[in-house]
């Protein structure tokens, strides 16, 4: 799965108990019609891949959806979802407007040279 979108907010490494478990995260806001704003974390050796992001990038991240299962010390049981990311990578904005193919550009077209004035079209319209 992919989130793509701008990012709004990259987190510093935090490092968690006796093992030195690593998380970072950072929030991405989605280009639709009503854009969301989506925290991902980066886990362990995947946090540095963050390095080379800054706020206002557009990015494409690829993640996997995680759950987990946890029983309270009154026996409720709950459940909490994460979005891990894994990969990151910039994305160029496309200039041409929401939904537009880009353009090639003009020599990309080879030049019609056997136009004929007097050839009629054969349509019934």
């Amino acid at each position: 799965m992919e989130v793509q979108g701008k990012v709004k907010m990259v987190g510093e490494t935090q490092t968690f108990g006796n093992n030195g478990f690593r998380k970072r995260e950072i929030v991405v806001t989605t280009e639709e019609q009503y854009p969301q704003h989506i925290m991902v974390e980066f886990v362990q050796d995947k946090t540095d891949l963050l390095n080379n992001f800054s706020v206002g990038q557009d990015v494409k991240i690829s993640i996997n959806l995680r759950g987990r299962e946890w029983t309270n010390p009154q026996g409720e049981v709950k459940y909490f979802n994460s979005i891990q990311g894994w990969r990151i990578e910039g994305v160029q904005t496309q200039q041409s407007g929401p939904g537009m193919p880009p353009v090639p550009p003009a020599e990309a077209f080879q030049p019609a040279d056997n136009l004929n004035e007097e050839d009629h079209d054969d349509l019934p319209f």
